[in-house]
């Protein structure tokens, strides 16, 4: 089935009546170089099994089955499932789930799937469902790397360093779980129908080591979300609006200068380690 055409892909969709949903974000890769790209630099091999999510009519599926051990292709789009079946129907390393990502256990559904096998998680992410999707893929906690193609400016926040514009509580979160680093973009006319903006892929390579405590965890994404939910705000008045309950201003102030900062800095100051030292410190 040719997957890299962009009037063929227009003809296959139309065949099975699909209609394209701005809504899903549903954009298809008509250029043939960019999902072996995408394979190659995320150094997918034999030994291991490959989650996709969000896979379409399986541009980027059918690469990773040529490359991979075993593929789990999840796809909420019903016609779009009947469509990749026929698209991969050739390979016998494949289990094709029509569903929705977010509604998925996809700790057990990886594990279940791919018994063995070194687990990677690899999509071109449709953009509507680009942020709960990455959290859950993270928190699945079950991939050695996680390879996702993004809006460009979402992967600019994924890899912002502190004290940039783009820096924010999504960059703390991925970059506590994870080591991300853009690979390449991808510009608009790549795909069918072409978005208003370009892409990156992005790979996020797991943490070997936990920096915190599981029992700590919970109060240090705490503390990131209220420094970063009151952007405007000092750190110690955003901290207090979210922890005065239990703690006064001054014992807060205190805590952030004895993390080696200023009593008025603010929450985008503080990289990954400085959040971890606040929250002992915030204990």
């Amino acid at each position: 089935m040719e997957l890299f055409n962009a009037i063929t892909v227009k003809e296959l969709l139309e065949n099975h009546e699909f209609k394209f949903s701005k809504s899903k974000g549903q954009n298809f890769l008509v250029d043939a170089n960019i999902p072996e790209k995408i394979v190659r630099l995320s150094r997918i091999d034999k030994s291991c099994g490959v989650l996709e999510v969000g896979p379409g009519i399986g541009a980027l599926t059918v690469h990773l089955c040529r490359a991979a051990g075993h593929v789990v292709a999840v796809e909420l789009d019903k016609k779009l499932a009947e469509i990749l079946g026929k698209a991969a129907g050739a390979a016998d390393n494949i289990d094709i789930v029509q569903g929705d990502i977010l509604k998925q256990d996809i700790r057990s559904l990886a594990a279940e799937k791919m018994p063995g096998l070194r687990l990677c998680a690899c999509a071109n992410l449709p953009y509507s469902i680009t942020t709960p999707a990455l959290t859950a893929l993270v928190n699945a906690g079950a991939f050695e790397s996680i390879t996702i193609m993004v809006q460009r400016e979402v992967a600019r926040r994924l890899c912002a360093s502190k004290g940039t514009a783009d820096y924010g509580a999504i960059s703390v979160f991925v970059q506590y779980h994870t080591e991300p680093k853009v690979l390449f973009d991808v510009p608009p006319q790549c795909f069918v129908p072409q978005p208003a903006v370009f892409s990156s892929v992005v790979m996020l390579n797991t943490r070997l080591e936990k920096l915190l405590s599981p029992e700590m965890e919970p109060l240090f994404f705490q503390i990131v979300r209220a420094a970063f939910g009151q952007r405007r705000k000092t750190l110690v008045n955003a901290l207090f609006s979210a922890f005065g309950s239990t703690m006064s201003k001054q014992e807060i102030s205190s805590a952030v200068q004895k993390c080696g900062f200023e009593p008025d800095v603010r929450g985008e100051a503080l990289g990954v380690l400085d959040f971890i030292s606040l929250s002992k410190e915030m204990i």
